[in-house]
């Protein structure tokens, strides 16, 4: 039964193709005035900006629905027989919405009855899905540190503040991030779309790049319960909706500018210490919209430029002078000549600037065509150059290092909407997103002219190198130089077909990404004491020293269909049912090779009986189902309640880094907390353990996330809508990376050696090294309560409040963390990464009522205000007990004292750093095993918290009837507020890092790190 009905499905997609809608539905009932429903009245509603029109009538249940409807202004006009007409002379139609407008007639002798509305009704009740529209004038006018309209994701219900130690969700400078975090979900499970085209970088899962806010119209989050119209992605969905032409000709001149002479020092970056970070960003562009042909043809084109010369402060322990005079191996004497002396009170720290240029250019230009009342094509493109230098990259304390990086992003959408008729209506979708970036050292010093033997020659750069006690990082980055050249093609197709209380959409999309990489490698040197330092010796060593390449192809498939299901007037259900499939990923030349655990043999992909996929190709049936709940029949009081089922495409980094196993590569990895290995003959005396192996999960499954809740929205006095509810979910499949080739508590491991008989690599050694594996064995948790209140814009006024309260729980938040133990993956289970226990979150426009002349006239104020709790500690120690450095926990011994210190003018210490080795030493509270595993569980303590207020005032002077000139000033961390990074975490007896705070959240031109002003200059017409 199982195979016959993936054949259908099949079947199914080869006749119509769906994606995520950034189209509008408008639905809804027309009665006459004693409250019957109304057969044959004809709506007829109209884009104020274009003049497109379109006409429905209503069925024998009165009823009549609009779907894929652009997002914008509407006029819509109701005329029946024996009736006047009913005119709602302007309803706002946002992205992805499904807003309800019932339609009261009188008879002809009364008259005509007119309404007039500047909003879509205040509540949907027509949808379980879980999301939030920010309109835009939010996007537009609000302060936005960076100007990235991700920023706002923190404003929507069940956002967090991304943890100091995320990965994607690191504001990348001058671009932003790359994602976020919501409800629980990863941050690699974000589904990013333009006008219903993908924006993902399948390699890791991020956008591709944030387009220009100039050319946003508005977006919707979808972070719960999403009909089965959406699928790829098991976290959010994010449907963004471009800026179109209409029949008159608009357009803007702006420029942002910023420099460090306006803003507040950070906090560790002390006047009496050290001369204050330069901060100089031009961020300027201009935009024009209109008609080619009127009432047929628009084009709306944008160009936005940014030009930021930065210099990061780095704050880094480093060996003190009498520590350096200790240094005796002569390669660490070389060494020693890259790392800066202490240079504050202590004698201990390093103080000083790391340069950080950016520099982007980016270019949009949308077209829409009007053929007929029944056929219209959107087309958007946008191009985007960006160069820029990461100084501190892979958390490099010191300057010097780094890297510096070139992409070209780009991303096409094609719509094409026909009404066939007016219960049949069709949206084709074709379009592409593509990145190339080549990332390259900034420092290519020869390893051997330093002595280190590495295994690598000439140009390529020193590997990265980590010193345990000072907490310092220095040298390479790590597997650089790389570069990849990616493109995602999409055709997707979706139909809306209405009949009688029946709304339904059915449809798929058909996915194909090609993914060609290439990657060197500087490895990576590590010392769990400034004493193995001192004497050359390492406790751990990784590289790759052969340059690998692959070219990856991925083709996924997809199938929905969905009812929307007006039971009766004032009960709606939802009901749905996606089919993902997702095939595995192959390399051109066949160039993956695998580490087959029953065998114990290296095979490559295509050969010995083995498919050439590395893993077995996915498939999921998720359904969806819920309701909406009309309680009183008025739209004012809605009950909701949903379930769904959402699945992940794996990303192609699961597989790619297979090309890095024998034959194609040798790679070397040691880890060792008591046996080192010497500077001068790292490749060697590593490879004496082993050859380096990676692998992944033949059965590799689809990560899935199974969501739920059930919540009440209230329309409230004075325009305010409130809502409250519980909100859940479980996820299951995570990707989580597995040891295979653990030792057990006598340090043997499960394989000695490669099998003789494998057909790659045969006897090799292996008793001494990891073997990490891409395994599907994660899970997670959450529950939360939100309480939300929103007023949208009327009487001058628009805000938004939002409070969290939730629990998150995982075996691993990000993709790359590593289990402490891999034969007991249970161990892992607490809080997540981002687990954040409070939080609340507001903004608001006001346009302040003054009338008058052009002085008095045109001001507004806006402003975003964040506050939440700390998210937690995850406190580690260097033993290798397991293999693997900095997984395990200490014991606890005392209780945590926490407190915040100013220890020095440039470090503040959160708590007491009380470190032993003997469990019966007094005055300690973290107690170091000599063997085996501690008693502390991950993500046991808790670190600083986060509050941020940015405040913007603006002042609109007429200047010519449609023209104005818009001054503004952004005030960004008004209150100066210093938001913390997180303490070190690494527990060491003697440690000068562990409980330390020597930076703020985010670094300086970012959200929190200090206050900052921005003065902004606009010509609108």
């Amino acid at each position: 039964m199982r195979k016959l009905l993936t054949m259908v499905i099949a079947v199914m997609l080869a006749v119509t193709a769906a994606k995520a809608q950034s189209t509008a539905t408008l639905s809804g009932t027309v009665k006459d005035s004693s409250g019957a429903v109304l057969q044959g009245a004809q709506v007829s509603i109209r884009n104020l900006g274009t003049g497109a029109e379109r006409t429905v009538t209503s069925d024998t249940g009165g009823q009549f629905v609009a779907p894929s409807l652009p997002p914008g202004d509407y006029t819509v006009k109701v005329t029946a027989n024996g009736f006047g007409s009913y005119t709602v002379e302007k309803l706002t139609l946002q992205v992805d919405a499904k807003t309800g407008l019932d339609i009261p007639m009188s008879v002809a002798s009364t008259g005509e009855s007119v309404q007039v509305d500047s909003s879509a009704p205040l509540i949907d009740a027509e949808s379980i899905t879980v999301g939030q529209v920010i309109d835009r004038q939010t996007v537009q006018e609000i302060p936005l540190n960076g100007r990235h309209f991700l920023d706002l994701t923190v404003l929507t219900p069940g956002g967090v503040t991304a943890p100091a130690a995320g990965s994607l969700t690191a504001p990348s400078r001058g671009l932003g991030a790359n994602s976020f975090v919501t409800a629980g979900n990863r941050e690699d499970s974000v589904n990013f779309q333009i006008n219903g085209v993908n924006l993902n970088d399948m390699v890791q899962n991020q956008i591709t790049f944030q387009p220009s806010i100039n050319t946003t119209s508005e977006f919707k989050i979808n972070n719960q319960t999403f009909s089965a119209e959406y699928g790829r992605s098991s976290g959010s969905i994010v449907n963004v909706s471009t800026r179109s032409g209409t029949n008159e000709f608009h357009g803007e001149v702006f420029e942002y500018v910023r420099n460090e002479a306006l803003d507040a020092r950070n906090y560790f970056n002390t006047k009496d210490v050290q001369r204050m970070a330069p901060l100089k960003r031009h961020n300027f562009g201009a935009a024009l919209g209109g008609p080619i042909w009127k009432q047929h043809t628009f084009f709306f084109a944008s160009y936005e430029g940014l030009r930021q010369a930065q210099g990061l402060t780095v704050n880094s322990g480093v060996l003190t002078d009498a520590e350096r005079a200790k240094v005796t191996d002569p390669v660490a004497q070389k060494l020693l000549t890259l790392i800066p002396r202490a240079n504050d009170s202590t004698g201990a720290r390093y103080l000083g600037l790391a340069n950080g240029p950016v520099h982007t250019d980016q270019g949009t230009l949308d077209i829409s065509q009007i053929f007929s009342a029944s056929d219209t094509l959107h087309g958007f493109y946008a191009i985007q150059k960006d160069q820029r230098t990461e100084p501190t990259l892979q958390n490099n304390t010191i300057p010097g290092f780094g890297d510096n990086r070139a992409a070209t992003r780009q991303i096409l959408t094609l719509n094409e909407t026909h009404i066939f008729s007016p219960r049949l209506v069709n949206e084709f979708r074709l379009g592409f997103n593509r990145i190339a970036i080549a990332f390259n050292p900034n420092v290519t010093t020869d390893p051997t002219s330093l002595g280190l033997g590495t295994g690598t020659s000439g140009a390529t750069g020193i590997p990265q190198i980590t010193i345990t006690g000072p907490g310092l990082n220095f040298g390479g980055p790590s597997g650089f130089p790389q570069g990849r050249f990616d493109t995602l093609g999409i055709v997707s197709d979706t139909a809306t077909y209405t009949a009688g209380k029946h709304s339904l959409k059915f449809g798929g999309e058909f996915r194909r990404f090609l993914n060609a990489n290439f990657s060197g490698d500087t490895g990576t040197i590590g010392f769990n004491s400034v004493a193995n330092f001192q004497a050359g010796r390492a406790n751990s060593f990784s590289i790759t020293p052969t340059r690998t390449a692959s070219r990856i192809y991925v083709n996924a498939l997809g199938a929905f269909l969905q009812d929307s299901w007006k039971i009766t007037p004032n009960l709606t259900a939802e009901l749905g049912l996606r089919f993902e499939w997702n095939g595995s990923p192959v390399d051109g030349s066949n160039r993956l090779v695998l580490f087959d655990l029953p065998s114990a043999s290296l095979i490559r992909v295509g050969t010995n009986g083995v498919g050439n996929s590395p893993y077995t190709q996915n498939y999921n049936y998720e359904p969806r189902i819920g309701f909406a709940y009309d309680v009183f029949g008025n739209n004012k009081t809605v009950l909701r309640a949903a379930y769904g089922y959402m699945a992940d495409q794996p990303e192609t980094n699961a597989a790619s880094g297979l090309n890095g196993n024998p034959p194609f590569a040798n790679r070397v990895t040691y880890s060792s907390s008591t046996a080192t290995i010497p500077l001068s003959n790292l490749y060697a005396a590593a490879g004496a353990a082993g050859i380096g192996i990676s692998g992944v999960q033949r059965n590799l499954r689809n990560a899935y996330t199974e969501t739920f809740n059930v919540n009440v929205q209230q329309e409230l006095p004075w325009g305010l809508v409130g809502s409250i509810g519980y909100y859940g979910s479980v996820g299951k499949h995570l990707r989580t990376p597995l040891n295979v080739n653990q030792p057990n508590a006598s340090n043997v491991r499960p394989f000695q050696a490669v099998s003789t008989s494998s057909p790659i690599s045969a006897g090799a050694n292996i008793s001494g090294v990891n073997i990490t594996q891409v395994s599907s064995i994660g899970m997670s948790n959450y529950n939360a309560m939100w309480l939300t209140a929103r007023k949208n814009f009327r009487s001058g006024l628009n805000f938004n409040f939002n409070y969290n309260y939730s629990k998150s729980l995982d075996t691993g938040s990000l993709s790359g963390t590593v289990l402490q133990d891999a034969t007991r993956p249970y161990l892992n289970y607490g809080p997540s990464d981002f687990d954040t226990t409070h939080r609340i979150s507001m903004n608001a426009i006001y346009t302040l009522p003054f009338k008058g002349n052009r002085l008095i006239e045109g001001w507004q104020l806006s402003g975003i205000s964040q506050w939440q709790t700390g998210n937690p500690l995850n406190i580690t120690t260097s033993s290798t007990f397991t293999g693997t450095a900095n997984v395990l926990h200490p014991n606890l011994v005392g209780p945590v004292q926490y407190g915040l210190t100013r220890t020095t003018a440039t470090t503040v210490q959160w708590f007491a750093p009380l470190v032993c080795n003997a469990p019966t030493t007094a005055n300690c509270t973290f107690q170091i095993p000599t063997t085996g595993f501690g008693n502390l569980s991950r993500n046991a303590l808790r670190g600083p918290g986060f509050a941020d207020t940015d405040f913007s005032i603006e002042k609109n002077t007429t200047i010519y009837e449609a023209v104005k000139f818009q001054f503004r000033v952004d005030a960004f961390d008004i209150f100066n507020h210093p938001s913390f990074g997180n303490p070190g975490t690494s527990a060491a007896v003697g440690s000068t890092s562990f409980g330390v705070i020597s930076q703020t959240r985010f670094a300086v031109s970012d959200l929190g790190s200090s206050r900052q002003l921005q003065i902004v200059g606009k010509i609108i017409f």
